[in-house]
């Protein structure tokens, strides 16, 4: 029988909404990847390697730099190892007080019941512009 990893998703996006990060890590393999969008204001270090690697490089650091900022998924599809969430980015960057309202698409693969791989994809030019053109990530 095929596990389904919605719930896993579901979970995830569930516990970032209250912020409990330490629970939203253990739901990650001790390897895993994280591959944010190209040109992410915070894909500075991409991949991002292992649960401690995405805590400190993307959770932490958006949470110290937007106020109410949430990730609210519209649709969650799953077929065995692979599980497709789409829905929205919102919050305000505190430095210019800008506002974003993004839509993301996340892909993510399992291992043994544990995310192995999440790759984001979203409007990455929502983000350039509400930092105000501070360079905060990689070009390519």
């Amino acid at each position: 029988m095929v596990a389904d990893h919605r719930q896993i998703v579901k979970r995830f996006y569930r516990l970032y909404a209250i912020k409990d990060i330490a629970a939203t890590m253990d739901l990650f393999d001790s390897q895993v990847e994280m591959h944010p969008a190209e040109n992410f204001i915070y894909a500075t270090g991409s991949p991002y390697i292992g649960p401690d690697s995405i805590r400190d490089s993307i959770f932490t650091r958006i949470d110290s730099e937007w106020d109410e900022f949430t990730a609210t998924t519209e649709e969650i599809l799953g077929a065995g190892e692979v599980v497709i969430a789409r829905g929205r980015y919102r919050g305000t960057y505190k430095a210019t007080g800008t506002t974003i309202d993004a839509e993301f698409v996340h892909v993510f693969r399992f291992k043994d019941g544990k995310i192995a791989v999440w790759q984001s994809y979203t409007d990455t030019a929502q983000f350039k512009e509400a930092v105000g053109g501070q360079g905060m990530g990689a070009s390519r």
